[in-house]
């Protein structure tokens, strides 16, 4: 599972989930994306599960991005003990997700395949996604940064 290798600090304060993303907020790898439609904080394993979903459902065909990364520690203190005597020690590695953050993003595919990938995918993580498809530009076949979104 995902988790950073060093960190500067090994608790973090809370923090609020409020507010959108402005930045991740637009397909920038690949040709379709999942985008998050609240904010939640993501785990490694929930991370995990949705990349193989996806993998195993593409089956070695085309590329997936993962554009989000645990990289703050959450802290739990152990099961029956008295409030008090300090914070507890660090469990587990989430990813801070705003919404309207791609959160995954996948090229080399045909649409109906990614979309069902993507479906699977969402089915194991906690936050409602939108499919999302980068739309080709006017001008011959490069890549405008404008969203064509599929609601499903």
């Amino acid at each position: 599972m995902l988790q950073p290798k060093r960190v500067k600090f090994r608790k973090f304060h809370k923090g609020r989930r409020k507010g959108a993303a402005h930045s991740g907020d637009t397909v920038a790898f690949g040709d379709y994306g999942l985008q998050a439609l609240e904010s939640v904080w993501l785990t490694a394993r929930q991370i995990e599960a949705a990349r193989r979903a996806i993998t195993h459902h593409i089956r070695r065909g085309g590329k997936v991005w993962i554009r989000v990364f645990p990289d703050r520690s959450v802290t739990k203190k152990p099961a029956e003990t008295r409030m008090g005597s300090g914070k507890g020690a660090p469990d587990h590695w989430v990813a801070v997700v705003k919404r309207g953050r791609i959160m995954f993003e996948m090229g080399g595919v045909d649409e109906a395949l990614a979309k069902e990938a993507m479906r699977l995918a969402s089915n194991k993580l906690p936050v409602p996604t939108r499919f999302v498809i980068r739309k080709a530009s006017l001008f011959g076949t490069a890549k405008s940064k404008e969203l064509a979104t599929v609601e499903s």
